[in-house]
């Protein structure tokens, strides 16, 4: 039964996005990893057909069973090799076994096939044959690209110099190639093994798929800044922005979840971050305005999402889901759009880099229009021209990425910038001063601009305050003193007569 536990175990680990499934089994510790992967695997590609037949048989209800429990346990009874406990667990299922069975004889008659994997979405099979490279990006906080190449050219593995094109990232046996677009990046062929491998385990690479470098690569915050990672867990992100940063300013780094923030600790300390401040907070409740982020410029916000984007993820929805899954993206957008314009709040910011792992419009390009016309002051910056995969019309600006078309996961990436100037024009003095009338008067006729009271000043950096000071000074002829001085103007004639 251990195994089942832990498959569920992880699956839940994966839906909260602590990691890739693969990571998550490997760090597991599991006596028999490569069984446990291929079953945690297995489940989620049938995910959907899963649900619908624990659904309609009412199993969680009858049996009392957490629901990755009850996918792995389905699974391997009807899909699978059979079930491999025993006991009261496996009698348990056993007497739901005939309704289940049933149930799965009809969705096949309904959908005219004969097999279990023609069940599965038509994206979904064409990537059981078509799987991903293997993506490692080098963590240059502890080695260079050039000595992790050399490295593993003498560990046996043949390097064949920089990709020009996508064909160049389909590769065999042991060759590996650097990325085309991000020089960090070297690309292997699927299911290429790294979680034994000494550069792994040492930190020097980290196992990151190309489309999830995108945000803090674009981002790209120079040694010495002040950047936020709003929703930080499990940290591939975060340290790679320590990466660009050199190790050198402040990261702070927040997640909600205290499980996901404890991951995070143990990969960064594995990747050698020195710069980061882990915060167990809601990035919502962080107070833009308090000091310790008043030289916040970057924010990176990879926010939670549907997930769809994920290939080991992608599921398929069942017609009778899709009501409830259009509600769950509703209630997502609307959550990732209040962390959007949480961010564009930080007084000091410059750019912010939004992305998910999500295929749909209402997360991605629907939740940044709403944003923008919420923010004039922010604009869209055209990113990496030679992208394949645009962000949909007009939001061209953006960045998509597919398993087709860029041979990654499904991704969105958006990189707001403030306008030049925006919030920094300084208000036009009440009256225009000819350069005549500018000219100072004698002390005991002159009159000064009432300053504002401490209770009215607005708050104001000290440059600013150093501005205003100077502008009180500034005496300013009134017609009420241009009268007087006329009058003793007059009565000085008078007097010499």
């Amino acid at each position: 039964m251990a195994l089942y536990m832990k498959a569920a175990e992880i699956l839940e680990k994966a839906e909260a996005k602590q990691g890739a499934l693969k990571t998550l089994v490997y760090d597991s510790k599991f006596p028999h990893i490569k069984q446990l992967f291929a079953l945690v695997c297995e489940t989620q590609k049938f995910s959907a057909i899963l649900e619908e037949i624990i659904e309609s048989t009412k199993l969680l209800k009858q049996t009392k069973l957490g629901i990755n429990l009850a996918k792995v346990l389905v699974y391997d009874l009807l899909i699978g090799r059979g079930l491999k406990c025993g006991g009261s667990w496996k009698t348990m299922m056993m007497k739901h076994r005939a309704r289940m069975q049933a149930v799965l004889a009809r969705m096949k008659v309904k959908q005219k096939v004969s097999r279990n994997q023609d069940l599965l979405p038509q994206s979904v099979q064409k990537l059981v044959g078509d799987q991903l490279p293997r993506y490692v990006r080098v963590n240059t906080l502890k080695t260079t690209v050039e000595d992790a190449v050399d490295y593993l050219k003498r560990d046996g593995f043949c390097y064949l110099g920089q990709a020009t094109r996508l064909g160049d990232l389909s590769l065999k046996r042991k060759d590996f190639v650097r990325d085309m677009l991000l020089p960090e990046l070297l690309v292997f062929p699927p299911k290429t093994e790294f979680h034994e491998h000494f550069l792994y385990k040492a930190g020097h690479v980290i196992l990151q798929d190309k489309a999830s470098c995108l945000p803090a690569y674009l981002l790209n915050p120079p040694p010495g800044s002040h950047v936020i990672d709003a929703c930080a867990a499990p940290g591939n992100k975060t340290s790679h922005l320590a990466a660009l940063m050199e190790n050198k300013g402040k990261l702070f780094a927040f997640d909600l979840d205290p499980k996901r923030l404890a991951t995070m600790s143990t990969l960064l300390l594995r990747a050698g971050v020195t710069c980061q401040q882990l915060a167990h907070q809601d990035f919502l409740k962080v107070d833009p305005d308090s000091p310790q982020f008043k030289d916040v410029e970057y924010i990176l916000l990879d926010p939670s999402c549907s997930g769809s984007g994920m290939v080991c993820l992608r599921d398929g929805v069942s017609s009778a889901d899709q009501e409830k899954d259009q509600a769950r993206l509703a209630s997502l957008a609307s959550f990732q759009l209040l962390c959007l314009n949480h961010g564009l709040k930080f007084p000091r910011l410059k750019r912010l880099v939004y992305s998910t792992c999500s295929i749909h419009s209402q997360e991605n390009e629907e939740v940044v229009t709403a944003c923008l016309q919420q923010n004039p002051d922010f604009r869209l910056v055209p990113l990496l021209p030679q992208w394949p995969e645009r962000g949909l019309d007009p939001l061209t600006q953006c960045l998509r990425a597919s398993t087709t078309k860029t041979r990654t996961h499904g991704f969105f990436v958006a990189l707001l910038e403030k306008h030049t100037g925006a919030g920094n024009k300084r208000p036009e003095p009440a009256l225009q001063i000819s350069e005549p009338e500018a000219m100072p008067l004698s002390p005991t006729t002159s009159e000064k601009i009432p300053a504002a009271s401490e209770e009215n000043r607005p708050a104001a950096s000290e440059e600013e305050e150093v501005e205003e000071e100077e502008e009180v000074e500034v005496v300013v002829p009134t017609p009420a003193m241009k009268r007087r001085k006329r009058i003793k103007k007059k009565k000085a004639a008078a007097t010499v007569e």
